[in-house]
């Protein structure tokens, strides 16, 4: 067991505080007016992590904190140890936690260690998005305010004239009922561990999914960190889909500009992003992979 004190973690807990406000505030405006917005929201709806989840700071298992044993009595998974100095302190319960969470916990260790396996690719080009509007109405389209950036039958004929070998169940299970047979991988949640790779963008995107759920074995600033990945990924996402983002901005505050997947140069500049972010993103898992280590020694 490690300890800190009040002042040290206090602190740590606050400049959190400030960085995830910074992060949130946005949406918690728009959510008051009433506003949606069709890139950022998935984050929001996709994943259901509330706002205020991401305000919890938490150091990690097996870390104490002196002075936080009666403010955090009511956190979830958290209880009362004796720190080196005798006076009470906040940890995470891990007997309490893996009574209630083991099998998530193996499950994303599994996951997450798989993806570290496998070869990254590099040649899907976004096509997933593509797929989840293949042949549908307008009235169908997940995105009914944002118009298709070439239309519907040129987005149509980008699948019909591209390989498309999606990787990642949970995009794939959106693909619509003609797309679904044109994938050139058999995936199924069964074998989500044996197609899962580092170069997919939405496996990026679900690590803040899979931090989320970890809870309080996984240290603040990873959480924050998987939220803004997330929302990268998300941004470039959208930019390579068939749908018209140029109308919002992005988290840098810079006009969305649409990546052309359909062309040469659209395919080399999404292939470029990919491997920054399949970079980043084992970055990321590797981190979650150390907090699921630190719980378990923690036992």
């Amino acid at each position: 067991m490690h300890a800190i004190d009040s002042s040290t973690w206090r602190e740590a807990a606050a400049a959190h505080a400030l960085r995830s406000h910074a992060l949130t505030d946005a949406h918690r405006a728009r959510k008051q007016r009433g506003e949606t917005h069709p890139i950022e929201d998935f984050l929001w709806t996709y994943y259901s992590v509330k706002p205020n989840e991401l305000h919890k700071w938490h150091p990690g298992a097996g870390v104490a904190l002196e002075g936080a044993a009666e403010e955090r009595a009511a956190w979830k998974y958290y209880g009362q140890v004796a720190s080196p100095n005798g006076s009470p302190a906040a940890i995470v319960d891990i007997e309490a936690y893996f009574a209630r969470r083991e099998a998530t916990v193996n499950f994303i260790e599994e996951l997450l260690t798989a993806t570290l396996a496998h070869t990254p690719r590099y040649g899907c080009f976004g096509l997933h998005e593509w797929a989840m509007v293949y042949r549908m109405t307008p009235e169908q389209l997940r995105h009914t305010s944002l118009p298709l950036r070439i239309g519907q039958e040129a987005t149509n004929e980008v699948v019909e004239t591209h390989t498309i070998g999606c990787t990642h169940f949970d995009a794939f299970r959106f693909f619509t009922p003609d797309a679904a047979p044109l994938n050139t991988l058999p995936l199924s949640r069964d074998t989500q561990q044996d197609t899962e790779q580092a170069g997919c963008l939405h496996a990026g995107m679900d690590l803040y999914k899979w931090a989320a759920k970890l809870g309080p074995i996984v240290p603040g600033e990873v959480l924050l960190d998987a939220f803004v990945f997330a929302r990268d990924i998300r941004e470039v996402d959208m930019r390579a889909s068939p749908y018209d983002v140029t109308g919002y901005d992005g988290a840098d505050g810079a006009p969305l500009t649409p990546i052309t997947i359909e062309n040469a140069d659209g395919k080399r500049e999404y292939a470029r992003l990919q491997r920054g972010f399949a970079e980043r993103g084992n970055a990321i898992r590797a981190r979650l992979l150390d907090a699921i280590a630190a719980a378990k020694h923690a036992r």
